[in-house]
């Protein structure tokens, strides 16, 4: 099993000596999950930190074997302002992973598809106040964060009868900083040119891929994700969604060369680790105003 950069107490370590310096920080934590600090306030976007999955499936034929070891136990999250759930999948609303989390939190604040709410609700432990349901399209202030809502295709634009998309990215601006999250999904007609705002600091795709052998909805192929951080001007792009669970994996090894030969800016980060962006007043030359 793979360990991460850090974990635990040097990873709350780590976490601890951000809080002192300027500029934005983001932690991979495995699968879809980043935590990010800024202005003193802490976003949590789709943690999984439990094994439930692996326990749940351990007696069939589908077993989701742990790669790399778990970064931190949610309770030991303390100091969240703002949580995501993009769709759903227990990987992105995960009870045993937000349970703790909202304990730990009594003023927590969850960001999700308002067509998923009652779920949300069930499997957070929430309140329905506590909740921020958003559909795509629409915007919601959190702490600080604006996090605008985007469709997802995992693998379809799936929507509920309402007409309410079940899968959601998001785009959050935090101060000068722009992130996107885009969840699971794979690239559709417009996703670049009229959800992702150009200009964009940190895009955050999943380079799995998809293959109808493993019995999962897929995502973006690590080539597909450079692409897309490329079209939208992506000041860097991190993969994620890999190295979680042996039967629904990729290598960052197409991003990475498909990166280069684009000239994209990126950064593989290992779970545990640390991008920080430098102190900014004013959003990057090529966003939008």
């Amino acid at each position: 099993m793979k360990h991460p950069a850090l974990a635990s107490d040097a990873f709350l370590h780590d976490v601890a000596q951000a809080r002192h310096e300027p500029g934005l920080h983001l932690w991979w934590l495995g699968q879809s999950g980043f935590l990010v600090l800024w202005n003193h306030r802490f976003l949590l976007l789709d943690p999984y930190l439990s094994d439930s999955l692996t326990r749940k499936y351990a007696a069939t034929d589908k077993p989701h074997v742990r790669m790399t070891e778990r970064v931190i136990a949610p309770e030991r999250l303390g100091f969240i302002d703002v949580v995501t759930s993009s769709h759903n999948h227990t990987d992105h609303l995960d009870p045993e992973s937000l349970r703790p989390l909202a304990r730990a939190n009594p003023e927590l604040i969850m960001v999700c598809p308002e067509a998923n709410r009652a779920t949300v609700r069930e499997r957070s432990g929430l309140a329905d106040h506590a909740l921020r349901g958003v559909n795509a399209g629409e915007q919601v202030e959190a702490s600080g964060f604006q996090l605008h809502a985007i469709p997802a295709a995992h693998e379809t634009l799936d929507v509920d009868k309402s007409g309410r998309h079940l899968y959601l990215g998001f785009v959050v601006q935090a101060g000068p900083y722009r992130l996107v999250h885009t969840g699971d999904t794979v690239r559709y007609d417009g996703l670049a040119e009229r959800w992702i705002p150009p200009g964009t600091d940190v895009a955050l795709f999943p380079i799995n891929g998809r293959g109808p052998e493993r019995r999962v909805a897929g995502n973006l192929w690590g080539a597909e994700a450079a692409q897309l951080a490329r079209d939208i001007r992506a000041g860097t792009v991190i993969p994620c969604h890999y190295d979680m669970f042996e039967f629904n994996t990729a290598t960052p090894d197409a991003f990475e060369t498909e990166c280069r030969r684009l000239g994209q800016p990126f950064i593989t980060l290992a779970q545990g680790a640390r991008l920080s962006l430098p102190p900014r007043t004013a959003p990057r030359p090529d966003s939008p105003s």
